[in-house]
């Protein structure tokens, strides 16, 4: 678990910092795909699982944004 938060400091710093909105989304994406792990880990150690439905839900959101992203940059790309 302090891995986890360490590296979703490490993964903050790089969503602000970021030169790119390149950067800056895959930043987001990697930091709610930590979330999910720090969910994860929270519910193997208290045996719940209440929070898993939203770990999914989480996964989705960034599976989307990753796309929104794509599509985004190759509209750009053609102009």
């Amino acid at each position: 678990m302090p891995v986890l938060i360490l590296s979703a400091i490490l993964i903050f710093w790089r969503l602000l910092k970021g030169p790119t909105i390149a950067d800056k989304v895959i930043a987001l994406d990697l930091l709610i795909t930590t979330g999910i792990g720090i969910i994860g880990v929270y519910c193997i150690i208290y045996n719940h699982s209440t929070l898993l439905d939203s770990a999914l839900i989480l996964g989705l959101i960034a599976f989307l944004s990753t796309v929104a992203l794509s599509y985004y940059l190759e509209k750009r790309k053609k102009k």
